[in-house]
């Protein structure tokens, strides 16, 4: 028998206010058509005035264990991946913890921005197979509305803010790939690459948050490239080919890296997830996000394979088999 991670519910949260591409017209030099055409993107959503990130997670949980049917009580802990926290510290996870009244086990933060859903992923897959922990929420969150710039179009036009929850839980399987649960994943970074994608401010560097810097040409080569060949080595490791692949749910940051990735794999855009269109880039929660959307509407479904790759700062990248 082989420990498994296998996903027991799911679910996410946006906030009330929806953004559509016109709203950027009164404040850059940009229109609908320019920003559907280079992105995908229509609307996104942006958080209220006080609404945190530990706020939107915190929904997203509370949805995912509705959807399990379990209580804060059934699980061991928490992670959450996010690259805008409410504060510099404590965690988001240790405040999603206390909003949802539980006072055992353990939380904490992963960053690895666009990516972080991904390694977050890994991090508790690896507690569960150990035995470290049973049941683990693993949530991606983001307030990147927080961050943005909005006198550069090249940017401000493409993030928005939300959160997806993804409940893992230990299960026993037969050690082969028709298992549910993670079978495979493939974890990457390169710092090289930094100035591709960062935030000019820290709180070492210059003690502000800062805003997002992105160079998106260069960034746009990397992305196709780097996600084709994290997407073929999780396959590699588990024995199976993209034509064996149900679903795949990447990250929604860019229709043209969604599309030329697909297409470098040779699979067909009908059993691509892409929800880039209405919620935005919403950095490390746009993979559960799209998760949540794909189970929702009954895309997804018990015993479907689900490759799901991600690229973010870092540069960061990855990519997992997961049996839903």
């Amino acid at each position: 028998m082989t420990r498994r991670a296998v996903p027991l519910g799911i679910g996410h949260y946006l906030p009330e206010r929806v953004v559509p591409n016109s709203h950027f017209e009164g404040l850059v030099d940009t229109t609908d058509e320019w920003i559907r055409t280079r992105s995908g993107i229509e609307r996104r959503h942006f958080a209220a005035e006080g609404q945190t990130t530990s706020d939107l997670a915190s929904r997203a949980a509370r949805a995912a264990l509705e959807n399990a049917g379990l209580t804060p009580d059934d699980i061991d802990g928490i992670i959450v991946a996010t690259s805008t926290p409410d504060l510099t510290f404590p965690s988001v996870g240790t405040m999603v913890q206390a909003n949802l009244g539980m006072t055992h086990g353990f939380a904490f933060d992963v960053q690895a921005v666009c990516a972080g859903f991904i390694f977050a992923l890994c991090t508790a897959d690896a507690m569960i197979v150990s035995g470290q922990a049973n049941r683990l929420l693993v949530i991606g969150a983001e307030t990147f509305s927080r961050i943005m710039d909005w006198t550069d179009r090249s940017t401000c036009v493409l993030f928005g803010d939300g959160a997806g929850a993804l409940l893992l839980g230990a299960e026993d399987g037969a050690g082969t790939t028709k298992d549910r649960g993670i079978l495979a994943s493939d974890l990457n970074s390169d710092g090289r690459y930094r100035e591709m994608l960062y935030v000019d401010g820290g709180v070492s560097s210059t003690g502000t948050s800062g805003k997002v810097r992105m160079q998106g040409n260069p960034l746009f080569r990397q992305a196709v490239d780097k996600l084709t060949q994290t997407a073929d080595a999780v396959l590699d490791k588990t024995g199976l080919t993209a034509a064996d692949v149900d679903w795949i749910v990447p990250h929604q940051a860019n229709i043209r890296i969604i599309q030329g990735t697909a297409r470098k794999m040779g699979v067909s855009m009908d059993r691509v997830i892409q929800t880039v269109q209405d919620h935005g880039n919403t950095s490390a929660a746009s993979i559960p996000l799209a998760l949540s959307v794909g189970v929702a509407d009954g895309r997804i479904k018990r015993g479907d394979l689900i490759l799901s790759e991600a690229i973010g700062g870092g540069l960061a990248w990855g990519a997992v088999a997961l049996r839903w």
